[in-house]
């Protein structure tokens, strides 16, 4: 009679913290559904914020959009490694136009890293050194990460001409549209956190 009591109370306690668990995730899923309802492309913006929502609090707006910008520059980077190789392995092969296409598409790419660094680092300062700065900040993300979009379809419009393999092409094309996937989704909580923190302190549109 023990043991199958015993195996019903680690059945119960095992069945108990999946539910928990699963009812957890429920919760962070609903909310950033919400959050991410005006997105262009809401589940994906779901699917990067998910994994960074702790159960135990609710990230704010400026957090969720720090993240989200966190997500595109780490997949930027990944891409730009991988068209990186694929044009030195070009110029090995002595296909110099070829190469040359995908060289100018890495110093693009770089562009973008190097704007979507920016408007990270502009947004951790956001809210910080006063309310009168908050407008410039503000501007100056919209128009990094604008700018990033633009560097990246100009790199996708460079390379569309047959100048590399079917598979390479196929890959570094998804690649770049998942970059411009969450670029444009990064905007979008961008835009979510700043009107709710103009609202919160009275701040006039510019």
């Amino acid at each position: 009679m023990a043991p199958n009591f015993l195996s019903f109370l680690v059945l119960f306690f095992t069945i108990f913290v999946f539910s928990t668990a699963v009812e957890s995730v429920s919760r962070q899923r609903v909310y950033l559904e919400s959050q991410c309802r005006s997105a262009m492309y809401p589940d994906l913006c779901v699917r990067t914020l998910l994994p960074y929502v702790n159960k135990n609090s609710v990230p704010s707006p400026q957090r969720l959009a720090q993240i989200s910008l966190a997500s595109c520059l780490s997949k930027a980077r990944v891409t730009r490694a991988y068209v990186d190789m694929v044009a030195k392995k070009l110029n090995e092969t002595g296909n110099s136009q070829d190469s040359q296409a995908l060289e100018d598409c890495v110093q693009q790419i770089d562009n973008g890293v190097d704007q979507i660094t920016r408007s990270f680092k502009e947004l951790q300062h956001m809210g910080t050194d006063g309310d009168e700065n908050f407008a410039w900040h503000e501007s100056n993300v919209q128009s990094w990460v604008s700018a990033a979009l633009t560097d990246v379809t100009t790199c996708i419009d460079g390379i569309t001409g047959g100048v590399i393999g079917r598979r390479e092409k196929a890959i570094i094309n998804a690649r770049f549209l998942n970059m411009k996937q969450l670029a444009s989704n990064s905007l979008m909580m961008f835009t979510r956190y700043t009107t709710r923190y103009r609202a919160s302190r009275g701040i006039k549109n510019p």
